[in-house]
């Protein structure tokens, strides 16, 4: 088994969580990131259900607990700041919109990196140019590497996976888009409230502020649109569009979008969630957003990650070098659960942008509902616990 050579795709959540399995499981691991090195801040995330026993079982959680955003909830306010409907944390047992371990995706991408370091390879700055099967393994080539040839392959390189488009086809046969769009990135303003609030004005925007980790404020910006022909690598075309579809909007918006140009994290793309018939061809497996991505509204795809990372290296390991049949049962535990993980709560996109200022009122008062004692059990269990109810196999680990 200790021959055994495994490439990873994407050094965000996913890959270095398989890296880490992979390794106690006795593989020979890289992880080969684009970008030159681990990319800090980035939303908040939140480790949900069964995906809290995963990093039991890594050993991450007090790590993980140490460096929490500690948000109190979410609120919705108005133009002027006063609060609508607000959801605490702790409402739902900690697994609500806002749960109780809630941490910055580079954050808990930089404690999978630590815990992985020291025994797989990792390559920033390069990634797969070209991918060929063959019969006993996969030859590549990078754009600044030198080729190799390993036995297995993972694209856990997000939605817009390069893997997934050399080993499957293009983007569009596997991304359904759902109608509207998303920008986030942090700013210079501090936190003083540690709410997520959201200020949702018609036409299906929304305008939001986060707490950051360092007491800073993080923005997000979303509305409801059909495609649109945006460069995902043209980020001031993307600011200026921002800056067209919230004018007016009020609130803290101008403000925030001020800071978009100075914000080295900032991000913009649509909301999309990614739908595939199978998620391996021969040799060449896909992991986590690059697979089955969820959408950002559902809250589930870091959770998803973790538990499929678990579940892919424990499969791998117990078919003893049969990657078909490991493929095979990865896929056959862990669909029903992403299946269920892909449900949008709340309205689906029309719940979180409402159109009119009826739909936000209306909405609204919904949410306040939600915390009432006789609807409380319903909205956890229409909700709130998707993340829950597998149960994880147990796998013999070679150390």
């Amino acid at each position: 088994m200790n021959d055994r050579t495994v490439l990873i795709s994407g050094a965000g959540v996913a890959g270095p969580a398989l890296a880490f399995w992979l390794r106690r499981h006795g593989f020979a691991v890289t992880v080969v990131e684009r970008a030159p090195g681990l990319r800090p801040g980035g939303q908040a995330v939140d480790v949900r259900g069964t995906a809290r026993e995963v990093v039991d079982r890594m050993g991450l959680t007090a790590r993980i607990r140490a460096e929490l955003l500690r948000e109190k909830g979410m609120a919705y306010v108005d133009e002027r700041g006063g609060v609508r409907a607000r959801l605490p944390v702790h409402a739902f047992g900690g697994e609500g919109i806002v749960a109780d371990i809630e941490i910055e995706r580079g954050d808990l991408a930089r404690l999978l990196y630590e815990a992985t370091r020291d025994d797989v390879e990792y390559v920033f700055d390069d990634s797969i140019e070209t991918l060929e099967q063959t019969g006993d393994g996969v030859r590549l080539t990078f754009d600044r590497s030198a080729p190799r040839t390993v036995d297995l392959v993972v694209g856990a390189d997000g939605s817009h996976s390069r893997t997934r488009a050399l080993a499957f086809g293009p983007e569009s046969s596997y991304v359904r888009p759902l109608g509207a769009y998303l920008a986030y990135f942090s700013t210079p303003h501090r936190d003083e409230t540690g709410w997520f609030l959201l200020h949702n004005a018609p036409d299906g925007r929304v305008v939001g502020t986060r707490p950051t980790r360092d007491g800073r404020t993080a923005a997000l910006f979303s509305f409801r649109s059909p495609e649109l022909d945006v460069d995902r690598r043209d980020r001031a075309a993307q600011q200026r569009l921002l800056a067209e579809r919230f004018a007016g909007v009020g609130w803290r918006a101008a403000e925030l979008l001020a800071a978009a140009p100075d914000a080295g994290d900032f991000y913009f793309d649509r909301y999309g969630q990614v739908r595939m018939e199978r998620w391996s061809a021969g040799r060449v497996a896909l992991l986590g957003d690059a697979a089955w991505c969820p959408s950002p509204l559902t809250g589930q795809g870091t959770s998803l990650a973790l538990v499929g990372a678990y579940l892919l290296a424990g499969e791998l390991a117990a078919a003893r070098g049969d990657h078909a049949v490991a493929f095979r049962r990865y896929e056959e535990l862990l669909r029903p659960h992403v299946t269920r993980g892909q449900e949008i709560p709340g309205g689906g996109i029309s719940g979180f942008l409402p159109a009119s200022r009826t739909a936000i009122r209306m909405r609204d008062a919904s949410m306040r509902a939600m915390t009432s004692r006789p609807l409380r059990g319903l909205a956890t269990r229409l909700f709130f616990s998707k993340a829950d109810g597998f149960d994880l196999p147990e796998y013999a680990t070679a150390r």
